[in-house]
């Protein structure tokens, strides 16, 4: 977006951050967020050791989460389209802040479980509006960062709450200390951003919760869909179960260990956003289901064998499939429906994305309890496989 439009629709008289000062700050919030989300992961194992409850429990604990996400996806996700896109951040980030003080009081479950939903609910009401905000300052940018950010900042919260849990004393406080520390520094810092949508009328009626998708974007979105399912199952289940995985498969009991196949998931993932940014969206989208589908099959083989060189392997090869194809799906998706349209459809693009996370990992939660997590991730992996195969099959047509 250009400095003029961003004077015209900036009406507040306070002091604005110019465009790239601002988008840089937008960006580094979507990282905060999504690394807050992920930052717990790596801890799970310590509140089972200390309040003692079992894999289901836990990815209970996860599925609230996403849940909480979906519901004010549903209800906020095209707020900012009519009341403006700073109100909105600011609200998330108080929010976000609240949750983060709830975390570092948890002393039992139900404490876990509140500050995983408060989250969820921050963390949705944030998605949609930093990505639309990204966008209206920086078209081209903000494609790119829309899939980098997210992907850095889950790396970014679980590798380094692995490294605190190693390294440092008491890390279910002071994780969340420095998350604090940064989203307290943000937010003074967002109350000086320009705003970039002007009010419109409907913003009671942008509430009620539904999945907007303009039916110019429709055919567009359901042959993303195969693809962003199985690439959002996954990374699903990495953040949940992924850390027990790899230590089960490695035999090492290190954290970082966790910590690492969570990393190696979304850092190849947003090293692929990156390389694949302007090549034809098209091409890419075929070739990232093909990656999945090769990058699941040697994680499997990882898992079957004990072998920690295939299992992360083939993580590292199906993260490149994942960035791939979300910076694909991204780019396919967003010139489909007009600019004051945009925050509705990806914010039903999110709740179909977070659905795919969360969803099929409960029920592997559930699963694990009858077949074990050996059985449960050969046959969850199975499907993924399957559903891959039939993205790079869609991806021949033209959207």
């Amino acid at each position: 977006m250009s400095s003029s439009r961003l004077a015209t629709a900036d009406v507040a008289p306070a002091r604005r951050l110019p465009p790239d000062g601002a988008f840089l700050l937008v960006a580094s919030l979507v990282v905060s967020f999504l690394a807050a989300s992920s930052a717990p992961s790596p801890l799970y194992a310590l509140y089972r050791e200390a309040w003692g409850f079992s894999a289901l429990v836990l990815t209970v604990v996860f599925a609230v989460y996403a849940f909480a996400l979906l519901g004010s996806l549903l209800v906020f996700g095209a707020l900012s389209d009519h009341v403006g896109r700073r109100p909105l951040i600011l609200a998330a980030l108080v929010l976000e802040i609240g949750a983060l003080g709830l975390f570092w009081e948890a002393d039992s479950v139900a404490w876990l479980l509140a500050a995983r939903v408060l989250q969820g609910v921050a963390t949705g009401m944030a998605t949609s509006v930093l990505s639309a905000t990204l966008l209206d300052l920086h078209p081209a940018r903000g494609s790119l960062f829309n899939g980098l950010a997210p992907m850095f900042g889950m790396a970014l919260g679980a590798l380094g709450t692995s490294a605190l849990v190693q390294f440092a004393p008491q890390p279910t406080r002071l994780v969340y200390e420095l998350l604090l520390a940064v989203l307290v520094v943000q937010a003074a810092l967002a109350l000086f951003l320009p705003e970039t949508a002007s009010r419109r009328p409907g913003a009671w009626a942008s509430m009620v919760p539904r999945v907007q998708v303009p039916p110019s974007a429709r055919a567009v979105l359901w042959r993303l869909t195969p693809l962003n399912t199985a690439g959002w199952a996954l990374g699903g289940f990495f953040l949940s179960l992924g850390p027990t995985l790899a230590r089960q498969v490695t035999g090492w009991s290190a954290p970082l260990v966790g910590g690492a196949a969570i990393a190696t998931l979304v850092l190849t993932g947003a090293a692929a956003v990156y390389v694949v940014r302007q090549r034809p969206a098209q091409r890419v989208l075929r070739a990232s289901a093909l990656l999945l589908g090769a990058g699941l099959v040697l994680t499997l083989a990882g898992v079957q064998a004990g072998s920690a060189a295939l299992f992360f392997g083939g993580t590292w090869v199906a993260g490149m499939g994942f960035g791939g194809g979300l910076n694909a799906n991204v780019r396919l998706l967003v010139p489909a429906a007009p600019p004051h349209e945009r925050a509705a459809l990806l914010s039903s693009f999110f709740v179909l994305s977070y659905l795919a996370f969360s969803v099929p990992a409960m029920g592997a939660g559930l699963a694990i309890g009858a077949f074990g997590l050996h059985a449960t991730t050969l046959a969850y992996g199975a499907v993924l496989v399957v559903l891959a195969g039939l993205a790079w099959a869609m991806a021949r047509e033209r959207p």
